[in-house]
């Protein structure tokens, strides 16, 4: 294990000293002091910070390990449902190996909320929580790396440089998935390097390549790192984006210039809005464990998005993207599902999304809600 220490999670006699450290933060305590009184003027909150860091304090006392920590943090995730969103809901847990560990591949919408609200179901259904791969360019504040090393993640270095340093970097990575599949563990991981921002979930050979690296090392095939792995398919949807009009922009940039520059802290910034902007319902469907007897990483990738994309539970927002985007308004077999009050408050919700996106990045919105719905109707 020491080999991993610069990208393995905390091992629980780490908790509490890096709890401690934690609690004294005036940047972890200010974003706390927003989520508990986002109602409250800013310059107000900052005089509050001494009743948050009493709050905290009392929350993390006695915490000793990782579960005591996740046990603590599960009802402040409680909060952010049911703030945020209209419910979470989950299918499919029966399809995960008992008793050893397998490989969560999920598609990417939310940088934090994803593996959480994967990580609550399985804690709500009384299987240990997975171990998260998160890149180590959303850990550029050292509180957010603890924080999220804390909670079970591992760091995938993707700011490396240099050709030797990255084959050392992802020879790591392969490796320590292994030994933690290897040791019982579930582990949650992006089917594709970043989120999915335009909805349209492909996964990335590439991940399945590099997955194969320690297993190759030891010369063995690919049939047997996919029968060791036991990959699961995770979809995971979300009724409306929090992040959907920053998205939008985002891709109409890339689409008109080439390029976007990100603004500092923008993937902090990110991260707030994933967990503090509606959501509406939510759904993390596990799919059924992917064919071993598959050869290449080509028809694994295909196997894992044909799950993904079966599986991805539709809103009425996806429709009314679909719609719109297709010149077709109206016209959709999907209205029978809903009522026609449901309907029209999904309508009105939806087209206010829409008109908050700046004009030339709307259809890209649309897209971002449309695609999951297109990919559903073409598996």
């Amino acid at each position: 294990m020491q080999s991993f220490d610069d990208i393995r999670p905390y091992n629980d006699h780490e908790v509490a000293p890096v709890l401690a450290q934690l609690v004294g933060n005036p940047h972890l305590l200010r974003a706390i002091g927003h989520f508990y009184f986002s109602n409250v003027p800013a310059c107000v909150r900052n005089f509050m910070q001494p009743l948050v860091s009493m709050r905290v304090r009392k929350m993390v006392a006695g915490i000793k390990d990782v579960y005591g920590l996740q046990r603590s943090i599960a009802p402040f995730l409680e909060q952010i449902i049911e703030k945020t969103s209209c419910g979470l809901t989950w299918s499919g847990l029966e399809n995960l190996p008992q008793n050893k560990g397998c490989l969560l591949l999920s598609n990417h919408r939310d940088i934090v909320m994803d593996p959480a609200l994967v990580n609550y179901a399985l804690f709500n259904n009384g299987r240990d929580t997975a171990r998260i791969a998160i890149g180590d360019n959303l850990l550029g504040r050292p509180y957010v790396a603890d924080l999220m090393r804390l909670n079970k993640s591992f760091i995938v270095k993707r700011s490396v440089a240099g050709r030797r340093e990255k084959l050392l970097a992802l020879q790591k990575l392969s490796a320590y998935i292994s030994h933690s599949i290897e040791e019982g563990s579930d582990v949650w991981m992006a089917h594709r390097e970043g989120r999915a921002k335009d909805g349209d979930d492909r996964t990335d050979t590439a991940i399945l390549k590099m997955l194969h690296m320690s297993f190759r090392k030891d010369k063995r095939s690919f049939g047997e790192l996919l029968e060791f792995l036991n990959i699961i398919p995770v979809s995971i949807s979300y009724e409306y984006d929090p992040c959907a009009v920053h998205k939008a922009v985002e891709l109409q940039a890339r689409e008109a210039y080439g390029e976007y520059d990100k603004e500092e802290d923008e993937d902090l910034n990110s991260i707030l809005t994933g967990i503090e902007g509606f959501k509406g319902r939510m759904h993390v469907a596990f799919g059924k464990p992917v064919n071993p007897a598959l050869e290449t990483p080509q028809d694994v990738a295909s196997a894992i998005d044909q799950q993904m994309h079966d599986l991805y539970r539709l809103w009425p927002s996806n429709w009314l993207a679909k719609e719109i985007l297709e010149n077709c308004a109206g016209q959709g077999d999907w209205r029978q599902l809903f009522s026609a009050n449901e309907l029209a408050e999904h309508e009105s919700r939806f087209q206010q999304a829409l008109e908050s996106c700046p004009e030339d990045a709307q259809q890209w919105l649309l897209k971002i809600y449309a695609n999951p719905a297109i990919n559903s109707l073409a598996v």
